[in-house]
């Protein structure tokens, strides 16, 4: 049976990272024969400007339709002003909540070889290899109601953080079962020491550890996970963390790798079916000018064919290019240690050479 891949480029460095995911993609599905039937449409910012909208009703109706999202980013300066159901971002949200992809998959590794681009000294960063697991549609970011009141003196906004059980125990499964195939330690975030919501969670999750005997459970407040991310990373295997602090933390763990150019996600309901993007943004301040990594886009297409697309080899064949492809001393302008650094066209390339030269062995 075909499977179908969406492709949404999206705005700024979006654009570009996603036609270097492209080609290696071009490249996989000519030397294996591949039944993919791809296409592209626009989303965000781009979106509106040709649509009106930043998630056009065609663009949600082939996502519903696809195996596998490959999403670029979304968002630049000049529609920072919008409307909030008008902003780029909705794009991204609105996939999220119509796909139900409750399941954000965010890896934050270290090349060695890169342990100079980190700001952490380089012993303590050394080895590097965590996995977030984020809560991505409850939440504060979700729940309702929600505004802001201007009718009122002073003025006011409020949003509402609330998560029913059946919300935590899925994400709590999909973080025991991936602690289960790592190292067996899971690590629960949350701050109930001050939210009701944050204490259900706990006890939610504690209930659950019942089932899993074989993984080591922890709980810590999220402020102090954030420091510690940052003092002694490598404590960590699997973490798992509501929308909010998982969004926090998440990002903090990708800057430990020297750049958020290097890293992908998956974002994964309960039929498998994934939006795959990388941690980093739209760059609109260095978008067009091809220098952009796009390592983070073509990771993604590995979760993507390893977790939607069911060729877990080729997955494994992308991420072992990227190792040799940083271990040949390959560098873009964000992991460059000097001005010898490559184009964002110069990347795949060379991925798909290394492909190649596998092949062949």
């Amino acid at each position: 049976m075909t499977k179908k891949i969406l492709i949404l480029p999206g705005d700024g460095i979006g654009q570009e990272v996603t036609s270097s995911a492209q080609e290696v993609l071009d490249y996989l599905m000519v030397e294996n024969a591949l039944d993919f039937s791809v296409t592209h449409m626009d989303v965000g910012g781009t979106a509106y400007e040709k649509h009106g909208s930043p998630l056009p009703a065609d663009v949600l109706a082939e996502a519903k339709a696809s195996d596998a999202i490959l999403f670029g980013a979304v968002g630049a300066p000049q529609w920072d002003d919008l409307d909030w159901d008008h902003r780029p971002e909705q794009a991204l949200l609105g996939l999220r909540k119509e796909l139900e992809l409750f399941a954000n998959l965010r890896p934050a590794f270290l090349f060695n070889e890169l342990a100079s681009a980190s700001p952490i000294k380089n012993h303590i960063i050394e080895n590097l290899d965590i996995l977030i697991v984020r809560e991505l549609t409850g939440g504060i970011y979700f729940g309702e109601p929600r505004g802001l009141v201007t009718s009122e003196s002073p003025h006011y906004a409020f949003n509402t953080m609330i998560y029913n059980e059946d919300e935590i125990r899925r994400i709590a499964k999909v973080a025991f079962e991936a602690a289960q195939k790592r190292n067996g330690k899971l690590c629960s975030v949350e701050k109930a020491n001050v939210l009701e919501v944050s204490k259900f969670w706990r006890s939610i999750v504690s209930d659950m550890a019942k089932d899993y005997p074989d993984v080591e459970l922890s709980h810590q407040l999220a402020d102090n996970t954030a420091m510690q991310l940052v003092l002694n990373p490598n404590q960590y295997d699997v973490i798992v963390a509501s929308n909010l602090f998982g969004d926090i933390l998440s990002d903090i763990a990708a800057t430990l790798s020297g750049s958020i150019g290097m890293l992908p996600s998956a974002s994964l309901n309960s039929t498998s079916q994934g939006m795959y993007e990388p941690c980093h943004g739209s760059a609109p301040d260095i978008a067009g000018q091809n220098i952009a990594n796009p390592i983070a886009m073509i990771a993604s297409l590995a979760m993507a064919l390893k977790y939607s697309l069911n060729e877990a080899k080729l997955a494994e064949r992308i991420d072992n290019a990227i190792k040799t492809f940083i271990a040949n001393g390959h560098r873009t302008k964000d992991i460059s240690t000097d001005n010898n650094s490559l184009n964002t066209s110069e990347v795949a390339p060379l991925i798909i050479e290394i492909l190649q030269n596998d092949s062949a062995n």
